[in-house]
């Protein structure tokens, strides 16, 4: 396979950085949190709403008291990692469209790890109590598929008895549940076979370094081992074995007189 370059993926992964954190920062100068500063967009089913995720996706939190450094550190690993990998995938002449996913992936990765490192200090959206700002900001979310939304009942265990809504996420979000979506739908084409061509060529070839060459008076010695003798493919005939007249034409009987 030929090499690609990661570079015009990674522009797309900063398009995409640069469109979440757009969205995000206008909501937050724009927008009135909760249902006060809702945006309907598509009839009653998707608005805008601007709500805080202080944890997880869909709200989970560590409960502890660092536990949200814990989560923010993380998140900056798991970007590394992600980023690395594209650019190994792209050395390796993975597909496009592996690469394009692996790209709104990172995308994602980074734009809530720039919210929770930066915005807990540039947006002083920090958690209250939050041991330092830094590593502490709470995640923009806007974007509400409002599908259900009510009380679940009480015989439902851990939930019951709680409010719920469908899940309200951002542009970030989207971006790593289409990259993920994306490889799970063709990943047999990502991740299967090699083409015929290159299953054919040899995994390892012949090393040069590993060439013996035999001394030059191994070489002088050597003779040249003696040829075969050439058969003849005529073989003489003896005159005494070859055929008479008299023996092929034999003479007619002599009539009596």
């Amino acid at each position: 396979m030929i090499q690609k370059s990661p570079y015009k993926f990674f522009l797309l992964t900063f398009l995409l950085i640069a469109l979440d954190q757009g969205v995000k920062l206008a909501v937050h100068h724009y927008m009135a949190p909760g249902f006060a500063g809702q945006v309907k967009v598509a009839g009653d089913w998707l608005k805008l709403h601007y709500v805080l995720n202080p944890g997880m996706a869909f709200g989970m939190q560590l409960g502890h008291e660092y536990g949200k450094l814990l989560l923010s550190i993380f998140r900056l690993f798991a970007m590394v990692g992600i980023g690395y990998y594209l650019v190994n995938l792209a050395h390796r002449g993975a597909p496009n469209g592996l690469l394009w996913a692996m790209a709104m992936i990172l995308a994602g990765a980074v734009g809530n790890v720039i919210d929770s490192t930066f915005y807990g200090v540039f947006l002083n959206n920090a958690p209250y109590g939050s041991p330092t700002p830094w590593f502490h900001g709470q995640v923009i979310d806007m974007i509400f598929v409002d599908v259900w939304e009510g009380f679940i009942p009480e015989w439902v265990p851990v939930w019951g008895g709680q409010y719920y809504s469908t899940p309200i996420f951002n542009v970030a979000d989207s971006c790593i549940f289409v990259g993920v979506c994306i490889i799970l739908f063709f990943q047999r084409r990502f991740f299967g076979e090699p083409p015929i061509e290159d299953s054919l060529l040899p995994v390892t070839g012949p090393d040069a370094t590993e060439a013996s060459v035999l001394p030059a008076s191994e070489l002088l010695d050597e003779k040249p081992a003696p040829k075969p003798a050439k058969e003849d493919s005529e073989t003489p005939i003896d005159d005494s074995q070859q055929p008479t007249p008299e023996s092929v034409w034999p003479e007619e009987p002599k009539r009596s007189e």
